[in-house]
C-alpha cells in the first residue's frame, strides 16, 4: 500500500539517478580559521550529542518529511505532504529581537513568512484582485497548512547533517530524524558595503539603517524625518512608496541613470512629491550624531559617479533594496550550491545532490523569484518527496525478501546425509 493523497494511490515513474556524495560539516569547517573551528566545537560537541541520543531516543521527534522555510514554496510543500498523510514537521524561523534602547527590533535570521512578510502589498498572487498584503498572505499560507496538520515549530534550524538517512535537523532546543527534507529557506536581503552602514560602534545597523523598509519604517524614530533608500529595482520603488506614508521625505540613490524597475512601479515612485530621486550617485559613508547614550543615523555623505561631485545629505534612516541572496549558509558543506549560494537542483525537479533532500522556491530559483512560482516548487517538491518515499518503501521490501533464505526440505536434507 503506497502513500495515498486523498484516499487514491500516487503513481510515479521511477526516478533518475542522482548524486549521493557529500561532504561533512566538519570537513567544511576544518578549512576554515583555527579560532573559527575552536568556536564551532561546542555547538558541534551538543549537535553530535543530540543526534547520538536521538536516534535511541524512542520518544525523540521523527517525520517522514521536514520542510525549513515559512514563505509559499515551504507552506505550499506542506500542504501536499500533509494531504498525503506524511505529517509533515516544518521550522519557520524566529525573529531575534534586539531590545537596547534606541535600537531597530530587525531579524538577522531567516524569519517566519520569510521575505513575502516584508512586502507591503502583493498584486501578482492569482485569487487577489485587489491584492493582499504580505503579512495576511503568509498568514494565510500558515492557516491553511496548519489545518491540513503540520506541525510548526518557530525555531530557526541552526544545522544539518545529510551524510546518512534518517537525516538530522538541528535547533537549539531539539532534534529532527527525518526520511526525507524540503529546503525552502529562500532568500535574504542583500547588505552593499556602505562605511558607517555595519553592525558595531563604528556603524548605524539597526541604529538607524535597515534592509527591511516595510518592516521597520514605521517605527518612530522614522516618523516625519528624511529617509534614503539605495536601489533601482522593484523592491527599491516599494521601499520608497512605503516609507513615503511615514517619513518626511524620501530619497532614492541610484548608482545608474536608469532603474531596472517595472513601468508601473516606476510611474508610481516618480508621481509621488514626497519621492526625489537621486540618479549616478553611491553613498560614500553614513555618519551619526549623539541622542542621549545612543549614536543614531544622522546623515550620508553622497558622489555623483559622473561629475565625481561630492555632497551632504541629512537623513535619519537608510534603507538598502538592491536585491536579495539565497539563505543557505547553514547547509554548507551539505549540499551542491552554485557560485552565488543557490541550491542547485536536477533541471525539471526539486532533487538535490543528495538523495532524500528537495529544494523548492527562492533557495533554488536564481531566474523568476516570485511568490506564485515559489508555490509552484513547493508543491513540485511534495510530490517529489512522496515519490521519493514510495521507492524507499519499495527498496526496503525488495531488501527483506531477497534476505529470506529459502530452507531446504527436511526429506532433501536426509537422503543427502544418508549418501
Amino acid at each position: 500500500m503506497g502513500i495515498q493523497f486523498e484516499g487514491t494511490p500516487h503513481h510515479t515513474t521511477p526516478l533518475h539517478s542522482t548524486r549521493l556524495g557529500c561532504t561533512s560539516k566538519l570537513s567544511s569547517q576544518l578549512r576554515k580559521t583555527a579560532s573559527q573551528f575552536l568556536a564551532l566545537l561546542p555547538t558541534m560537541a551538543a549537535t553530535s550529542s543530540s543526534a547520538d541520543s536521538a536516534m535511541h531516543d524512542p520518544n525523540s521527534l521523527k517525520t517522514r518529511v521536514c520542510i525549513i522555510g515559512s514563505g509559499p514554496a515551504a507552506h505550499t510543500a506542506a500542504i501536499y505532504a500533509a494531504k498525503a498523510a506524511l505529517k509533515p514537521i516544518l521550522f519557520e524561523g524566529t525573529m531575534a529581537e534586539d531590545v537596547s534602547p534606541g535600537q531597530l527590533t530587525i531579524s538577522s535570521n531567516i524569519a517566519p513568512g520569510g521575505q513575502l512578510s516584508t512586502a507591503s502589498h502583493v498584486e501578482d498572487f492569482p485569487g487577489f484582485p485587489q491584492g493582499i498584503p504580505g503579512v495576511e498572505l503568509t498568514d494565510r499560507l500558515r492557516t491553511q497548512s496548519t489545518r491540513f496538520g503540520t506541525q510548526i515549530f518557530t525555531e530557526k534550524v541552526i544545522y544539518v547533517d545529510f551524510s546518512v538517512n534518517p537525516f538530522k535537523v538541528f535547533t537549539a532546543s531539539r532534534t529532527v530524524l527525518a526520511d526525507s527534507v524540503i529546503v525552502a529557506t529562500g532568500a535574504v536581503m542583500k547588505k552593499p558595503n556602505v562605511p558607517g552602514s555595519g553592525k558595531g560602534q563604528s556603524g548605524f545597523w539597526n541604529r538607524g539603517v535597515s534592509a527591511y523598509a516595510v518592516r521597520d519604517g514605521a517605527a518612530p524614530m522614522f516618523r516625519d524625518k528624511p529617509l534614503a533608500v539605495i536601489g533601482g529595482g522593484d523592491s527599491a520603488m516599494e521601499a520608497a512608496d512605503f516609507l513615503s506614508k511615514y517619513g518626511s521625505k524620501v530619497y532614492i540613490i541610484h548608482r545608474r541613470d536608469a532603474f531596472r524597475a517595472s513601468k508601473i512601479m516606476q510611474s508610481r515612485v516618480l508621481n509621488n512629491p514626497k519621492i526625489e530621486v537621486m540618479r549616478n550617485t553611491v553613498v560614500r559613508h553614513a555618519y551619526g550624531d549623539a541622542v542621549g547614550e545612543t549614536r543614531v543615523l544622522a546623515g550620508l555623505e553622497l558622489q555623483n559617479v559622473v561629475s565625481e561631485e561630492i555632497s551632504d545629505l541629512k537623513v535619519s534612516g537608510l534603507f538598502f533594496a538592491i536585491g536579495q541572496e539565497p539563505a543557505t549558509e547553514f547547509l554548507e558543506g551539505q549540499l551542491e550550491l552554485d557560485a552565488d549560494g543557490y541550491i542547485l537542483t536536477k533541471p525539471g525537479t526539486t532533487l538535490t545532490s543528495v538523495r532524500g533532500v528537495f529544494a523548492a522556491g527562492f533557495v533554488q530559483d536564481r531566474k523568476y523569484r516570485q511568490a506564485v512560482t515559489a508555490a509552484c516548487t513547493g508543491c513540485m517538491a511534495a510530490f517529489d518527496v512522496v515519490q521519493y518515499l514510495q521507492e524507499m518503501e519499495a527498496e526496503k521490501e525488495k531488501s527483506r525478501l531477497f534476505s529470506i533464505q529459502p530452507k531446504e526440505p527436511r526429506r532433501l536434507r536426509k537422503r543427502w546425509r544418508s549418501n
